[in-house]
């Protein structure tokens, strides 16, 4: 006897959490295969049917032959005494119910089982007609939440991993759980079991067949229509789960999660369309048209010191770009400031901060080319991150020249701010692959046009140049700065550039909104002047950090009341 109480006392209760049709019940008799586990089917089913007066075709036989006192059940059956080191209670989410005692929380072992609603729904149909509430996955969602509140963080794992790979997803799973994985657990016998509850004649007849967890069919059976709506409202909770499945299948590897270049942009909002979005869920319709052609136009802002720099500037090429494109249902230019300063003061970001402000022309409601198919209205997109220069303005950056040209106004006019950036993104995979900064990019007749993402200024002899804009952007930032020359007395001249006359430059400097003004020392392996930063450029350095010291459209606050 004092073997027994020994052994009662050293026993720990598993809880496994799923929605129906989820493996639970395979993940049941995998966890009975072992030698130091017992096994409960769902001990609170009564007790739920009690409390919701669900109708079962079992309901009658189940309340005669189970305890329906919920509190009673969990400290007599799920915590009774045991005969083996370990208890395993399979449960359903919605089967928690606010009567139940804070004890099942808070005592044993837990995990989330989780499976897409997708293969979920026309599973269930078969059995019983589906609900969301039936579903349980909402219920599931506030399980997770209230173990972590008690400091106790389930661990998750997706039903398709356990078919795709069970050893290893099992394997995970004991480790989370601080218990040894057994073969044992991979197969069993076909056929019912003594530990199947009242109910398995009604849901079990595909589980009896089986002898261990099955890779899914290469394609799968045709969704029913009638069940669309409910798959909407049912896979946002599957995917705040599946975000924290600690282990994903082998067979289908996740490259590992990169570091941010600036870790507290890992939290952000986004405005996308008409509502704000956490970072992970800021997507766009696959039918939109940024997706489906690139169609869209942009624009990047920065912010200092609670001040939008060149804001107005910025959307009246927004606008003009647009038009261009005869883009229809065009937001307001109130209604995008509104929408910037509402994400800004969201996020927080008054200073340091930048914005990438997207206008596509929205939705179409079937896939194709022709801007007729959109008929829902442009997108809006306000992504605010914390982004210091992207550029050493201190040191300077080297650059090379791409065989890329950039596009003619025969093809597409520059001056029109795009989405469609191939032909820029080219040039940078010729800069990457030679490890540099940026490639300088030239127009059709071999002159130097810009870099593949800013305008290109140079230095000889005491007279600024820069490209005309016929091959390039006309850039906010370049306009501006082409005004500071001017104000600090120096010669400025646009014109046609070689590429020679800037290997020879005394300095050279790229102007853009992200990276401000940025010296370039080097340029197709010659270094440019010196190889250091020089007079004229950190002058103008200077007095574009002044101005954007005094100057932009304040940020409206929260007043507070």
């Amino acid at each position: 006897m004092a073997d027994g109480e020994r052994k009662m006392q050293e026993g720990e209760v598993i809880h496994s959490w799923s929605a129906p049709r989820s493996l639970s019940t395979s993940l049941m008799y995998s966890f009975a295969q072992r030698d130091d586990i017992e096994v409960l089917d769902e001990p609170l089913y009564a007790n739920f049917l009690r409390i919701t007066g669900f109708e079962r075709p079992y309901r009658d036989e189940l309340l005669s032959k189970m305890s329906s006192d919920g509190n009673k059940v969990v400290k007599d059956v799920i915590f009774g005494p045991m005969e083996k080191k370990y208890r395993y209670c399979k449960h359903m989410a919605k089967q928690q119910l606010p009567n139940i005692t804070d004890d099942l929380m808070k005592r044993g072992k837990h995990f989330i089982l989780i499976r897409n609603p997708l293969n979920i729904l026309p599973s269930f149909d078969k059995v019983s007609p589906p609900s969301f509430v039936e579903l349980g996955l909402g219920d599931l969602v506030s399980i997770y939440s209230e173990l972590c509140e008690l400091g106790n963080p389930p661990p998750v794992i997706d039903a398709e991993d356990l078919k795709n790979d069970p050893e290893g997803t099992l394997r995970g799973l004991c480790h989370d759980l601080g218990i040894p994985f057994q073969s044992s657990m991979l197969k069993w016998e076909a056929g019912p079991k003594p530990i199947d509850g009242i109910w398995a004649p009604w849901w079990y007849s595909s589980v009896h067949k089986s002898m261990g967890f099955k890779a899914s069919r290469a394609y799968p059976m045709p969704f029913p229509p009638a069940l669309y709506d409910l798959l909407e409202q049912s896979l946002p909770f599957y995917k705040m789960l599946r975000r924290h499945v600690r282990r994903t299948s082998s067979l289908q590897p996740s490259l590992p999660a990169p570091s941010l270049p600036v870790p507290a942009n890992e939290k952000i909002l986004v405005w996308v369309g008409d509502e704000i979005l956490p970072r992970e869920d800021a997507k766009v319709s696959v039918f939109d048209s940024v997706v489906q052609g690139g169609d869209a136009v942009w624009e990047g802002l920065r912010i200092y010191d609670g001040k939008v720099f060149k804001l107005n500037e910025h959307l009246d090429r927004l606008f003009d770009s647009a038009k261009a494109l005869a883009f229809i249902n065009v937001p307001s230019r109130e209604a995008i400031k509104d929408a910037i300063f509402t994400t800004l003061n969201l996020n927080g970001m008054l200073d340091n901060a930048h914005i990438r402000l997207t206008l596509t022309r929205g939705k179409k409601v079937t896939s194709g080319m022709s801007p007729g198919f959109n008929l829902y209205g442009c997108t809006l997109i306000v992504l605010a991150e914390w982004k210091p220069p992207v550029y050493d303005n201190s040191k300077g950056i080297n650059l090379v020249t791409a065989t890329t040209r950039r596009n003619s106004p025969n093809s597409v006019d520059s001056k029109i701010h795009h989405n469609n950036l191939i032909n820029n993104i080219l040039a940078k995979v010729e800069g990457n692959l030679a490890q540099a900064d940026d490639a300088i990019m030239l127009d059709k007749d071999g002159f130097v046009s810009e870099t593949n993402a800013t305008n290109i200024f140079m230095v000889k002899k005491g007279i600024v140049s820069t490209p005309h804009a016929d091959y390039c952007l006309p850039g906010i930032t370049r306009a501006t700065v082409i005004d500071l020359v001017i104000k600090e007395k120096f010669l400025l001249h646009e014109r046609r550039i070689s590429l020679s006359e800037f290997h020879s430059a005394d300095e050279v400097w790229t102007t853009g909104t992200m990276g401000e003004l940025t010296p370039v020392v080097m340029i197709d392996g010659r270094v440019v002047g010196n190889g250091e930063v020089g007079p004229v450029t950190r002058r103008i350095q200077n007095a574009y950090r002044t101005l954007t010291a005094e100057s932009g459209e304040p940020i409206p606050l929260n007043s507070g009341s």
